[in-house]
């Protein structure tokens, strides 16, 4: 038996020896292969969802091919489909869920009316970042979202906060509503992320509208990004908003701890009941608290993070 097994083992070996040879001696047929196999998928995919084909170029050298597709611009061109798979998503599917919802092999109907945001394109940089979307019902508030932020933004936060914004880069904006804050720094060299909490209102399709970039988050959970990748973070009445969500307020701290690179800077603004105790969190770690200011319950702190590890 031991003899068998052996002679066994070895015609295997030699079996997998010759493959892993033919392997390598075929490994640009087996590669072309697999590239024709993935374009012939991907081929039938978008024809079935519809998308047409603008340019299609391939490199000579490297044999790379490059395909540009368009989606439809109206929903009469899935009516027309010989096959409805994938089929349309039931009307009662919000197509602007994105938190914690389960993807669905349907299509989303084309807006095609003007109360719809994405019916229309919106203005070139940077005049859409002025310009407000015709779907948008309170505009009202929309305006002076901006102008309260870039009132702040000239008379306080660029001049008497003693930050270096020319050592700021990455931003974050961790309780955007409209983006009014990103829009005020739009002259400075930064690039802004505007959080849009899930437990508050989606005003996500008006930062994207304005040409601002922004993801949804639950700050009871950390953030998905690497530690140390922002200069600064801007927070506005969002611990008074997870108070009664999140356990304890020191674990969002420690979370803007982690976001923070070393000499980073936070802007909080809250109640006054609720910067006190944040303040204190911060003193634990070993922030500087370099300014802080209150008026009618209202108050704001700016907090440097240091180098400082236990």
């Amino acid at each position: 038996m031991k003899f068998l097994l052996t002679i066994c083992t070895e015609q295997l070996s030699s079996l997998f020896a010759g493959a892993a040879v033919l392997i390598e001696e075929n490994s640009h047929i087996l590669s072309c292969l697999i590239c024709y196999f993935f374009f012939s998928a991907m081929t039938a995919l978008t024809a079935s969802i519809c998308w047409n084909i603008l340019a299609h170029k391939t490199d000579e050298v490297s044999e790379v091919g490059v395909k540009i597709y368009q989606k439809p611009e109206s929903n009469d061109i899935y009516e027309l489909r010989r096959k409805k798979n994938p089929p349309l998503c039931k009307e009662n599917e919000n197509p602007d869920a994105a938190w914690y919802v389960p993807m669905k092999t349907c299509l989303h109907t084309i807006p095609s009316s003007i109360e719809q945001h994405g019916a229309e394109w919106p203005e070139e940089w940077p005049k859409r970042l002025e310009t407000y979307p015709d779907w948008l019902n309170d505009k009202e508030k929309l305006i002076a979202d901006t102008n309260h932020w870039k009132a702040i933004t000239d008379k306080s936060y660029l001049t008497g906060m003693g930050i270096d914004w020319s050592n700021i880069r990455n931003v974050m904006d961790m309780k955007a509503i409209y983006g009014g804050f990103a829009a005020a720094l739009t002259q400075q060299k930064v690039w802004v992320m505007n959080v849009v909490p899930v437990h508050a209102p989606d005003t996500l399709p008006v930062i994207y509208d304005r040409g601002l970039v922004g993801v949804y988050h639950d700050w009871c959970e950390s953030f998905g990004t690497y530690p140390r990748s922002y200069d600064l973070l801007h927070a506005d009445h969002l611990f008074s908003r997870l108070k009664n969500r999140c356990k304890q307020p020191v674990s969002i701290v420690v979370e803007m701890d982690r976001l923070l690179r070393p000499g980073g800077w936070a802007i909080l603004r809250d109640k006054v009941e609720i910067l006190d105790p944040l303040e204190g969190i911060l003193r634990s770690m070993h922030w500087e608290i370099r300014m802080t200011y209150a008026q009618n319950k209202e108050g704001i702190l700016c907090a440097q993070k240091t180098s400082w590890r236990p």
